[in-house]
Order: C-alpha cells, then sequence, then structure tokens
C-alpha cells in the first residue's frame, strides 16, 4: 500500500515501495528527503541539526524504535492479510483507467473507501477526525496542501483517507519498470534529490499543480520518524503553497492499538525493509491509524515560508500531544 513516493518534505522512496493511488497518491519512501533544509540529528534528539539536500535523516531505527509485537497474529493470517491486501491494490490499478474519469466527487469517495479496505485487509483501522475538507467542487480555482508528520509507509493510504492527493516522488520512481509508469500516470510530481539548483523549478512544478487546482499532500519532515519523535518541516514546499496562494492544511497522523496506547508497529524507520514492516504490521492486534485534520491555514495569514512551516509543525506538534 506504499505508493511509492519521496516527498517534497515528502517521503522516502525505495525500489521496494508499493503501487499508487488511482486517482493520483504515491505513497512515501523513507530516505527520500524534504526540500528545504535537510538534517542530522544527535542520537536521542527529538529534532535534527541542520544539512541542506533533499536527504535528511532521522535517529530512528528498528531496534531502538520498535518494540516486539505481542501476541502477534500466526503466520497464516499474517500471509492472508498480504494476499487481502494484495488483491485490494490489484483491483485499484486495475480500475484506475475507469475511475480517473469520474466526477471529482465521486472518484474521490471510491478512492478512499478503496485505500480504508487496503488497510483494513492489512489488518489496519482508518479514523479520521477534526476539520475534515468538505467535497472537492467540479472546478477549483487552487488546491490545498495538505502536510503532515510522517511514520510510516501507510501514512499515505492515511492521507488518502482524508482527501485524495497528488504527492512527489523522487525523479527515478518516474523511470522504474511497471511501477514508474503507475506513478506517472497518477500523477506524481517528481522532485530532483541530488541537486539543491533544482530546488527552486521543483517547487513551481509543486506550485503549478496547486494553482490548477490539484490537491498536494507532502510529509515536511523528509523522512519517517517512529512516532516518539519527529523532525522539523521543511520550508520549501510552503513556498509553493504561498507562491499558489493555497489553503495548508496540517494533519497529525499517529498509531495506536485498540485500547488507544501508542503503537510503534506500523513506523517505518533506518534500515527497516519494506517486507519486514508489512509483515510486522499484518501481525499485529487491533491496529489502528488515526488522522487528526487541523484548522486550516488561510492564504495570507504568514509572510513567509519559515513563518508557515512553523505554523504547520506547531500544529501538528500540539496535535500528537
Amino acid at each position: 500500500m506504499r505508493p511509492a513516493s519521496p516527498s517534497t518534505g515528502a517521503a522516502r522512496a525505495a525500489p521496494d515501495a508499493p503501487a499508487a493511488v488511482p486517482g493520483g497518491d504515491v505513497p512515501p519512501a523513507r530516505r527520500s528527503g524534504a526540500a528545504g533544509v535537510s538534517a542530522t540529528a544527535a542520537p536521542g534528539s527529538a529534532h535534527p541539526g541542520p544539512a541542506t539536500g533533499w536527504v535528511p535523516n532521522a535517529p530512528c531505527t528498528p531496534g531502538n524504535c520498535i518494540p516486539p509485537v505481542r501476541r502477534p497474529v500466526r503466520a497464516p493470517r499474517r500471509i492472508a492479510r498480504c494476499v487481502a491486501c494484495a488483491a485490494v491494490l490489484l483491483v485499484g490499478a486495475v480500475s484506475s483507467p475507469v475511475v480517473a474519469r469520474m466526477r471529482p466527487s465521486a472518484r474521490d469517495r471510491l478512492i478512499r473507501a478503496w485505500v480504508r479496505a487496503a488497510a483494513r485487509a492489512i489488518g489496519v483501522r482508518v479514523h479520521v477526525s477534526g476539520d475534515v475538507p468538505g467535497e472537492p467542487a467540479r472546478k477549483r480555482a487552487t488546491g490545498d496542501l495538505f502536510v503532515a508528520n510522517h511514520v510510516s509507509w501507510l501514512d499515505v493510504a492515511v492521507l488518502a483517507a482524508v482527501r485524495p492527493a497528488r504527492t512527489v516522488a523522487k525523479r527515478e520512481v518516474g523511470a522504474w519498470p511497471v511501477l514508474g509508469r503507475w506513478v506517472r500516470r497518477g500523477g506524481t510530481l517528481f522532485v530532483t534529490r541530488d541537486r539543491p539548483r533544482a530546488l527552486p523549478g521543483d517547487v513551481a512544478v509543486i506550485a503549478a499543480a496547486l494553482r490548477s487546482g490539484s490537491a498536494v499532500a507532502v510529509f515536511p519532515e523528509g523522512s519517517s520518524w517512529c512516532g516518539a519523535r519527529h523532525g522539523p518541516f521543511r520550508r520549501a514546499v510552503f513556498q509553493a503553497a504561498l507562491d499558489a496562494g493555497a489553503v495548508v492544511r496540517p494533519v497529525a497522523i499517529s498509531y495506536h492499538h485498540t485500547g488507544g496506547t501508542p503503537a510503534r508497529t506500523a513506523a517505518f524507520v533506518g534500515d527497516d525493509t519494506f517486507g519486514t514492516s508489512i509483515w510486522r504490521v499484518a501481525g499485529e492486534r487491533g491496529l489502528v491509524a488515526r488522522a487528526r485534520v487541523l484548522p486550516a491555514i488561510a492564504p495570507g495569514t504568514h509572510a513567509d515560508r519559515r513563518t508557515l512551516a512553523a505554523a504547520a509543525e506547531e500544529a501538528v506538534t500540539r496535535a500528537r500531544g
């Protein structure tokens, strides 16, 4: 379920990344990074220190941050969950040409139902609350920029359950066999990770997508964190929102057990592989993904990307507690 994507401030993208959401969502991959200032962290620090480029580093690792699953689901049921999830994703892939031609409101409802079904198939319930935006108009003057903290490859599905949107991926993903064609067709916005001089052009591409009326979803931390700690929001993607006059909608993502206690099972950090992570998630009982949509930040309320990024980060941090 991880449509592959390094976000601009988006996520990381690895060759083991899964598929795209019909209508425009591609999941994040761990190490592709944020636009703007990157980071290198001291172990144990919540915020890494400054660096530059698209590839920030989070100090989180599976060994340090993810405890073993208690009372894991037995292997046959894990396998059944993985197969069921793959089947739901395949149905979405096959139906994507038809879905793309549907009216926006109907298409978005169908995609939201599809990502919830895929998450449920792997054993994860998605719960959305807060200032949830209404159905998109047939024609929107400017799209919204959805920004969220980044924990897992599941995050893209969780955001799509709020509002299906275009995500941001490293340019190399577009050249991958099979997957590359799929993500291009899904409307993914590609960025160049290793050339800082390309950053203004990449920001302009995101701004153009917003001006066209497309919703865009990014993970401004630029790398996934375990959920107990978090990284700073990189600023460059917020410049795209300023340039386009777009509403910024912060979203706080967290993972819990059914009883409400925090769950680190879904975290995708460090040298974790997608196969290991999905097997761990499939083995968890009662895993709930929560997306709390926070009050929108209207255009014109912040003069520059620094204060806009800080406001979005503060909102998400407060909501996560």
